[in-house]
């Protein structure tokens, strides 16, 4: 009798054993793996699958680009700048409210692929090239944000620094000539950084695909054989982008900062606003990663193996945090103005609070820091898809109404009341909806060119992680791949 109970504990004992490395197998997609043939077919479906809904959407944004963009800023250029909200003393409007915007959400792609591939993060694996691609797309927005602004756009090489016949210099003290700096060189770093760990996915989407596809991916991978030089080569490159281009990412929202920091205006004088504005671009960045995530988990074949709930939580995780240093930050810039700011400084702290666009203020604080603050600390609900989706998306709406209240409401009050006027955007809302159809008709394009998820990286990680065994526990251990 004892024999037999004993055999029944041990078999107990062994299926408890057996759920539970299943159970972490479900869970975590690198102690998953699948052969590198299926997770390549597996990728290569997601890509070439395209349902109906999507070409009614892709459509639908075709237009909406045609119309509210191109459209619209031909309008805007053959008429002038007076069709736009623009006006004493709010001479800084939507267009520079969204180039902020785009570059914060562009900060996301490098924190994600570049920080935490230099700290070794194993959770990034599966979606660092979603995030890089929200990078170049955030910054071409940027881009054209900056040329809106300018009005007469076919004078945009005034901007650039070259010496000329006439020997006229840009204004090296305008702030369109830092942002464009920043820009250039932010967008070019990143798509370059965006390139290297794409070459060996476009070689196995070449040797997997035939016809124009073929040849697009032959001319894209470079020759790519993935010979053991090569492999060295390759993560060499990605290693030297890897620490540059994170003093990049630093600097370009510094230099964004000063746009506002560098003015003696009531609000914007600010010696904390470089840090303020880097956490900001992260805070609104992590959001629109998450958003990309479900929607591409949600809408593409094969990406819920891919994608998974552990990703999310790893991710929220970070949105609390950041949440947490932008809530110091802001609060700290808060504090400093309010107890030792002029009358104008206090004049506009308030007209933030009270004002017409009072309601701005208030919802960015619930936005940003108290629904995060809410949400995010359950794990349950960091796992879920379209509750972190949520989160991210109210906090985008939070970091857009923070750029808003930064840009025209606070150049509503200066030291001329008798110039004080509200500014009331006009065409350039169309122009802003314009930017964020761009936005979404580019990555939805491509999804269906360039692999989204990295095999060669996953497949990485996967052979780096094991479950070992110590005394009763069982535990994920990962070795260090050469």
């Amino acid at each position: 009798m004892a024999e037999y109970t004993d055999a029944v504990h041990a078999n107990v004992v062994h299926e408890h054993k057996d759920h539970a490395k299943e159970h972490l197998r479900e869970k975590h997609l690198m102690l998953d793996p699948l052969p590198r043939g299926k997770m390549n077919e597996m990728v290569m479906e997601s890509m070439t699958t395209t349902s109906w809904k999507f070409w009614v959407v892709f459509g639908i944004l075709s237009a909406i680009v045609a119309g509210c963009l191109f459209y619209v800023w031909g309008y805007m250029i053959s008429e002038g700048l007076g069709v736009t909200g623009k006006n004493r003393p709010s001479y800084w409007g939507l267009f520079l409210v969204n180039t902020v915007f785009w570059i914060g959400i562009s900060h996301a792609g490098t924190f994600i692929s570049a920080i935490l591939r230099v700290f070794k993060a194993e959770f990034r694996r599966p979606f660092t090239r979603a995030a890089e691609l929200m990078t170049t797309f955030g910054l071409v927005q940027a881009g054209f944000s900056v040329f809106m602004h300018l009005g007469r756009v076919w004078l945009a090489y005034w901007l650039i620094p070259y010496p000329n016949q006439r020997m006229l210099w840009p204004n090296t003290h305008s702030p369109l000539t830092w942002d464009l700096l920043a820009i250039t060189t932010y967008l070019l770093s990143s798509t370059m950084y965006l390139f290297l760990p794409l070459i060996p996915d476009l070689a196995m989407a070449r040797d997997r695909s035939t016809g124009w596809r073929k040849t697009f991916y032959k001319i894209l991978a470079l020759g790519f054989r993935g010979t053991e030089g090569e492999w060295t080569h390759l993560r060499n490159a990605m290693t030297i982008f890897a620490f540059a281009i994170i003093p990049v990412m630093f600097s370009v929202h510094t230099i964004v900062s000063w746009d506002f920091a560098a003015a003696t205006r009531p609000g914007w004088n600010s010696t904390i606003f470089g840090p303020y504005f880097v956490v900001g671009a992260l805070h609104s960045g992590m959001g629109a990663v998450v958003m990309v995530l479900a929607i591409v988990r949600g809408t593409m074949k094969n990406m819920k193996y891919f994608i998974r709930g552990e990703h999310f939580d790893a991710i929220a995780k970070l949105m609390l945090i950041i949440s947490m240093a932008w809530a110091y930050f802001f609060f700290n810039d808060y504090m400093v103005q309010w107890y030792g700011g002029d009358k104008w400084t206090h004049q506009l702290l308030h007209f933030h609070e009270a004002g017409p666009m009072g309601w701005m203020w208030f919802a960015m604080l619930i936005f940003n820091i108290a629904i995060p603050w809410a949400v995010l600390w359950n794990q349950k609900w960091r796992s879920t898809p379209w509750i972190v989706f949520a989160v991210g998306l109210l906090i985008n709406v939070g970091m857009y109404l923070e750029r808003y209240i930064i840009v025209p409401v606070s150049l509503s009050i200066n030291r001329m009341p008798f110039t004080w006027r509200l500014y009331y955007p006009r065409v350039e809302i169309l122009l802003g909806i314009g930017t964020l159809a761009l936005f979404i008709w580019l990555y939805m394009a491509a999804s269906r060119l360039i692999p989204l998820i990295p095999v060669w990286e996953v497949e990485e990680g996967q052979m780096a992680h094991e479950l070992k065994k110590f005394g009763r526990e069982t535990v994920v251990s990962v070795s260090e791949l050469e």
